[in-house]
């Protein structure tokens, strides 16, 4: 068995059982029992964690991967992630780390301060928490971050944002930036299909925008026959420009099949293609698709000029033409996001270093 640290955001019930406060799940969970996460275990009556200090998964990617646009473009990001996840998604891409017990991963001992070591070290610019889900070994999430912040990193959340309000002030402290996953928009995809919630989703997505600085984007994975109908894509489109304005990006993604959904056919890239076109004409500004060939949709175009400024071709930068404080170099527009400041365009294949 790993090393366990006592956890945060949890309560003690009678009968040695606790409550864990983490995410809207709320398990109730037994002595000597795990929550659904697998690494959140009741050890006496009080709850501690194995996720903390042992990453199941760490590598050096573009940031583009998250995917993140409109932060730091062209730059590396150290990505991490453990065991376990809050979710049962049955479509899970990373299912080998997600549904891993604490104690089934290969994972190795890594302290806050070796993580960050190793950014830098790698030429980094940020650290991602990410591949499983970053919530759930939130205590090493904020020590992380807390570290990289001292060390001018900054830090990003991949996540499902499945948290309570309890633990989201705390959590999101230390985060610049986060790639919040809205996996469809209606009730019943998410009870049946990843076992959760949409609302508390929704109230995640509310919450960055109205109470933090994070920036952040939003990938829709489109799955066929399950959250791929125009009405729903409409929706989705409607409630962002409603709740979190026209600036936010939206990247819908392919599904490719895995895990439990490998009966379902790959997303068509036509459906990509007319979701992002009802996105825009809903009033959307920045709409991308994932997991495809398809130069114009990875392209952030300027919102008033209509001027190609980003050109991508999927992870790498083709062209690069926004002015050192973040405008359009054409007509001057201020671009929703943050820019790394670069003093010229730059092509091929360049990463950038952040000044």
């Amino acid at each position: 068995m790993m090393a366990a640290v006592e956890a945060r955001w949890w309560t003690p019930l009678n009968d040695h059982k606790v409550v864990c406060t983490l995410c809207p799940r709320y398990c109730k969970i037994g002595d000597h029992q795990s929550g659904f996460c697998f690494i959140r275990r009741n050890e006496g009556g009080r709850l501690v964690t194995f996720g903390y200090g042992q990453p199941a998964a760490i590598h050096v990617d573009p940031i583009e991967k998250k995917p993140l646009y409109h932060f730091l473009p062209g730059t590396q990001i150290l990505s991490m992630g453990t065991a376990g996840c809050n979710m049962g998604c049955f479509f899970c891409q990373n299912w080998d780390i997600s549904k891993a017990r604490s104690d089934h991963g290969s994972s190795s001992l890594l302290s806050a301060e070796a993580v960050v070591e190793s950014a830098l070290y790698s030429g980094c610019s940020s650290i991602a928490f990410t591949y499983n889900e970053p919530t759930i070994w939130a205590e090493y999430v904020i020590d992380i971050s807390r570290v990289a912040h001292e060390h001018g990193l900054k830090t990003v959340m991949v996540t499902n944002g499945y948290i309570t309000p309890q633990a989201f002030d705390e959590v999101y402290l230390w985060i610049d930036a986060a790639n919040v996953d809205l996996k469809a928009f209606t009730e019943h995809f998410y009870s049946r299909i990843t076992l959760t919630h949409l609302n508390p989703v929704l109230e995640t997505l509310k919450r960055l925008k109205q109470n933090t600085s994070v920036w952040f984007e939003i990938t829709n994975l489109m799955i066929p026959t399950l959250n791929d109908e125009e009405e729903e894509t409409k929706k989705l489109a409607d409630w962002i420009l409603e709740n979190l304005g026209e600036l936010v990006p939206l990247h819908f993604s392919a599904f490719h099949p895995d895990f439990k959904l490998r009966d379902k056919s790959p997303t068509p890239h036509d459906t990509l293609h007319r979701a992002r076109r009802l996105a825009m004409e809903r009033g959307l500004k920045f709409v991308y698709e994932g997991n495809v060939m398809c130069e114009e949709s990875h392209t952030t175009f300027c919102p008033h000029c209509g001027k190609a400024l980003i050109r991508r071709s999927r992870y790498d930068l083709k062209a690069y033409e926004l002015t050192p404080e973040g405008t359009c170099r054409y007509c001057g527009t201020l671009i929703a996001g943050h820019f790394p400041r670069i003093t010229k365009a730059r092509k091929a294949t360049s990463r950038f270093d952040v000044q």
